[in-house]
């Protein structure tokens, strides 16, 4: 019998980019692991299966060191972030296997602690407060929650933790907004915004270094913490020091502006879920808060696509066999909407409780700044809420646009409408 399948949709273009779920639906039921070209010219392995998925990121044949990508020499370096190998960035977390990612992650795991985290949420709540009251005092009452709020919450967040002065917080803003353009900006601007970073973060190391207590001081920043392992036995080079406050100032941020900018607008546009959390925040009951955060990243999460592995040997996957070197890439937005693993997969639940998405990953690499990132989420999604109780759409949802890019998933602008405040009122 001939195959009756309907044809293979088309990945990456820009309608794909609007909505890919229907695509990743296809994939899943037809090509659970598909090899395809990406648009950068790589051949690579996509994973959508949620039980694939999970196996995939927890398997120790698959490494995520990039020396072991066969590559041809068109794709020679299309697989990291535009920039990292020139400028010597490429010795952090989400380019090594153990023993030395575990080395290097125990060092700073401890930035991240749920207590750590804790202490630091009057700060972002502080900073939340602030970037409302700049967009809501000009009187327009409009703003552009990606420009104006999404973004810079992140960045001022993770900047305050590695330790950046708040002088120089502004170019650090600069330099991100031109590492998430993927393509919107000049050409080589992203190669040239992560040297800068780059030359910036030495001097910083090394200015800190001269500088440092002998002892530990209480809420020490990250990048003295980094510092001081690397002085007493941890085995910390400079350049491993340098890498891993970049990538963490890299992962820290965009994927904190995809939840916060993807969940307000999964909100503005399921009215009834969002009237049901503002219920409960009215009423002081912050449990649907926390299960809506997540179902918020599973529905459509801020990162699509789990960054690159290769593997070292033939492994199978799926059924499908996979040969030493191969890429692969696996799709968290497809296995987060699997049917076989979520009832009502499309549908946007916020009291969901079986939820135990993908969205931060599964295993050795899962996202070690996941409390930061859900403590980021739930005080910007439930002060906006709180303070701007009519916030909504300013355009039709089909005008919006999603940047181009590979594995992150997060509009350009997201431009709303809301009453201002009255004088007084905060």
């Amino acid at each position: 019998m001939p195959d009756q399948s309907p044809p293979a949709p088309d990945l990456f273009t820009w309608e794909f980019a609007a909505d890919p779920y229907p695509a990743y639906a296809w994939l899943r039921e037809h090509a659970p692991v598909h090899r395809t070209k990406l648009p950068s010219g790589v051949d690579a392995w996509l994973v959508t299966r949620y039980a694939d998925a999970r196996q995939t990121l927890a398997d120790t044949r698959l490494s995520k060191n990039p020396a072991h990508h066969d590559e041809p020499a068109h794709a020679k370096g299309r697989t990291g972030i535009p920039g990292e190998r020139q400028a010597d960035l490429m010795t952090h977390l989400l380019n090594i296997d153990p023993p030395d990612h575990t080395r290097l992650r125990r060092l700073v795991s401890k930035a991240f602690t749920p207590r750590r985290v804790a202490e630091f949420a009057p700060r972002v709540q502080e900073l939340t407060d602030d970037l409302i009251d700049r967009f809501t005092t000009s009187g327009s009452g409009t703003a552009d929650l990606i420009h104006d709020f999404a973004f810079p919450l992140p960045i001022y967040a993770i900047c305050d933790l590695l330790g950046v002065p708040r002088e120089d917080q502004d170019d650090f803003r600069d330099w991100a907004g031109m590492m998430i353009r993927h393509g919107g900006g000049p050409r080589g601007g992203v190669a040239r915004s992560v040297k800068k970073m780059r030359g910036y973060l030495a001097e910083l190391i090394h200015r800190k270094r001269m500088e440092l207590p002998a002892e530990p001081v209480p809420g020490e920043d990250l990048i003295s913490g980094l510092i001081r392992a690397s002085d007493h036995g941890a085995h910390l080079t400079e350049n491993e020091a340098a890498a891993m406050a970049f990538i963490l100032l890299f992962a820290g941020f965009e994927t904190t502006v995809n939840l916060i900018g993807n969940g307000t607008y999964a909100l503005l546009t399921h009215p009834e879920q969002r009237r049901r959390l503002q219920r409960a925040l009215a009423e002081g009951d912050r449990a649907l808060l926390e299960t809506g955060v997540e179902e918020l990243l599973r529905y459509d999460g801020p990162v699509e696509l789990a960054t690159w592995r290769f593997a070292t040997e033939p492994v199978f996957i799926g059924g499908q066999r996979i040969e030493a070197g191969d890429p692969v890439l696996v799709v968290l937005a497809a296995a987060d909407r699997d049917p076989e693993r979520f009832a009502d997969p499309d549908t946007l639940d916020l009291g969901r409780r079986d939820n135990q998405h993908l969205g931060y990953g599964h295993g050795i690499h899962y996202c070690l700044g996941a409390p930061l990132a859900r403590l980021e989420g739930q005080t910007a999604l439930a002060t906006l809420l709180t303070r701007l109780p009519d916030l909504r759409l300013a355009v039709d949802p089909a005008e919006l646009r999603w940047r181009g890019g590979l594995i992150m998933r997060g509009l350009r602008t997201l431009p709303v409408e809301f009453s201002p405040p009255r004088s007084g009122q905060t």
